[in-house]
């Protein structure tokens, strides 16, 4: 039996969480199809059921393991290809969604803490930085099926009394990110520059962003455990970086020579995107901690020495 069951706990944000539960000494289970995620990143101490959030079995998951909580955070992350293919997206996000939600209720897990968006699910933004409260107008598939996502959780707590805390996370970034298919813009940098390979910048690189380092998340999504009541939360950092000086950062730290190249902009993409964190710090007490210098380090060293073991494995 595990007190935490995690969806997608094979993956970036999902490993970081698990490390940091570990260290406060809660079982835990996971259900991760390891379509993107990887075993690698997991503890030993950990169960992996490698199952689909949208199969039945599920049912029997809880069932052995009765969780106290459920972290969902499993998902189909890819704005772009929920443009091309919003009918795959809708059965991952909303389908998946609806499918652990059903298991969860009848094991009879007392809360949901399920990660959302902080960027697509508000749409172009009429003010900034956005609060919780902020019209949500998404402009892709990826930000309607989180915000439907997030009114079925609201529904199963209305209905069947199961607590949740929604957690609408901005552009998260940090070690054990992806690089594959689509990359968040660091990690897509980072192995650009790291595999001596041009990266591109989609648009003017105008388009803003606010990036919060994973460490920082996975400590917000841990307080909502202990949150009593239920309630959405935004987590950033109130910052907002346009993907050029990103760009020149991680290039600067990589010491790596390259002159701006830009490509086309990508269909479903915002162009401005910042979040206030106020609501959680004064709810929750909790602040983003790790500056985007000092995270862009930490997931540098990380990248780096990946790559130099990845060299080494191949050699």
């Amino acid at each position: 039996m595990a007190e935490i069951l995690i969806t997608g706990g094979a993956g970036f944000i999902g490993s970081t969480l698990i490390r940091k539960l570990s260290e406060k000494g809660y079982r835990i289970a996971i259900i991760d199809d390891l379509s993107t995620g990887s075993e690698d990143n997991l503890p030993d101490n950990v169960r992996l059921h490698r199952v689909d959030i949208r199969s039945a079995v599920v049912d029997r998951i809880f069932e052995i393991e009765n969780p106290k909580y459920l972290f969902h955070l499993a998902a189909q992350l890819n704005v772009r290809r929920s443009v091309a293919d919003p009918m795959f997206d809708a059965d991952v996000n909303v389908m998946g969604t609806l499918n652990m939600l059903q298991a969860a209720q009848k094991a009879g897990v007392e809360k949901i803490i399920f990660t959302s968006t902080g960027g697509a699910i508000y749409g172009e933004q009429e003010y900034f930085p956005a609060d919780e409260n902020h019209p949500t107008n998404p402009d892709s598939p990826y930000g309607i099926t989180k915000l439907a996502a997030e009114k079925y959780i609201q529904f199963f707590f209305k209905t069947h009394g199961m607590k949740y805390c929604i957690f609408r996370l901005a552009n998260v970034y940090g070690p054990r990110q992806s690089t594959i298919g689509e990359a968040g813009v660091v990690a897509a940098f980072f192995d650009r520059f790291l595999s001596g390979e041009e990266a591109i910048i989609n648009g003017n690189g105008r388009q803003t962003r606010d990036f919060v380092f994973v460490g920082d998340v996975a400590d917000a999504l841990i307080k909502g455990m202990d949150y009593p009541n239920c309630n959405i939360f935004n987590i950033g950092t109130t910052i907002e970086t346009t993907i050029l000086q990103l760009f020149r950062m991680i290039r600067d730290i990589s010491d790596y020579e390259q002159k701006e190249i830009f490509g086309p902009p990508k269909a479903g993409e915002q162009i401005r995107s910042v979040i206030t964190h106020k609501k959680a710090e004064k709810e929750l007490g909790w602040l983003p901690h790790t500056s985007l210098m000092e995270g862009l380090q930490k997931t540098y060293q990380y990248f780096k020495s990946n790559k130099r073991k990845t060299t080494q494995t191949m050699s």
